[in-house]
């Protein structure tokens, strides 16, 4: 998931273009291709054979257009460029007329980002439900259609919103990091964010080749946490025939600071034991196994209500 390109303001959503290109430059030194996300949409539960690389912009700001699409538009780099309707020709974002220009090549997809962009995790259902509908309405009359594709602005949702997004889209992306594979929630999408911060070649090299910590479930599914609830009692149902579980090493950002958390594992369930609260609105669980096969990742991302 990437956002801006060369702008250097914000180095919490940028990435230089130089450093782009050798992200671009490792994936194909890998051998591994595109996934175009026509495939995706058409095969997203079919077994997957050879891993592929989905590229992901958020926001349409100007920077991704001036930069960033001349580069994907030359080497045909299948993506999904998701677009907030409200902020389309203000200031810093690219115009309709720019998005049409993209959206009509056979390897660019759009994808609905919401209306405002605003943190609909405080939006009451009405709210949400509105600023959803305005935006697919004002895609519909600019594009002819609503896009299949949806994110949730800073990977935010509760259980009530990703059940109505459910009713208007085919597949909803995330920000909480992890590996697609056929078991994913086509609704709870994991992907890298990428930035200057989170973006160097090495880690990157280091999650290109990272596979899919399968699961069958995570509990709690709602993942807006009321503040009686934090930390909220978590757990992973992994597959019965899920190997080497007792090698699981799980992160978590609780009382603000990035550390181990504690695990138990019964049968096949992995119980995640927070020992702080979480003191910022998102908090953050990763957690990697490395076996015979590589590493494997899951990452799971709550809002945190702290009234």
């Amino acid at each position: 998931m990437y956002h801006r390109f060369n702008e250097d303001k914000y180095p919490s959503t940028n990435i230089q273009m130089n450093v782009f290109k050798e992200h671009i430059n490792k994936i194909k030194g890998h051998k591994i291709n595109f996934y175009n996300p026509l495939d995706f949409a058409e095969n997203y539960n079919k077994s997957k054979v050879n891993k592929k690389i989905l590229l992901t912009i958020d926001d349409a700001f100007s920077s991704f257009y001036k930069n960033a699409w001349p580069f994907l538009k030359q080497n045909k780099i299948p993506f999904i460029l998701f677009v907030s309707t409200d902020p389309v020709g203000k200031k810093g974002y690219m115009t309709w007329e720019q998005i049409r220009e993209v959206e009509k090549e056979t390897f660019a997809f759009i994808g609905n980002h919401s209306h405002s962009h605003e943190y609909m995790i405080e939006f009451d259902s009405f709210k949400f439900q509105n600023d959803i509908n305005k935006s697919i309405k004002i895609f519909e009359k600019e594009l002819g259609y609503n896009p299949i594709f949806f994110s949730y602005p800073f990977g935010e949702y509760s259980l009530k919103q990703k059940n109505f997004i459910k009713k208007k889209f085919k597949f909803a992306f995330g920000q909480h990091s992890g590996v697609i594979d056929i078991n994913k929630d086509k609704f709870e999408i994991p992907r890298f964010p990428i930035n200057e911060k989170y973006g160097d070649l090495e880690r990157f090299q280091f999650l290109i080749k990272l596979l899919p910590l399968q699961y069958d479930n995570i509990f709690p599914e709602d993942k807006l946490i009321l503040s009686k609830d934090n930390p909220p009692k978590t757990y992973i149902n992994f597959f019965s025939k899920q190997k080497n579980l007792d090698k699981i090493n799980c992160y978590s950002n609780e009382g603000n600071d990035w550390k181990k958390t504690n695990l138990k594992i019964i049968d096949n369930k992995l119980f995640i034991n927070f020992s702080e609260k979480f003191l910022f609105r998102r908090g953050r669980i990763n957690c990697s196994l490395n076996d015979e096969e590589g590493w494997k990742w899951l990452g799971i991302q709550f809002t945190i209500r702290l009234d």
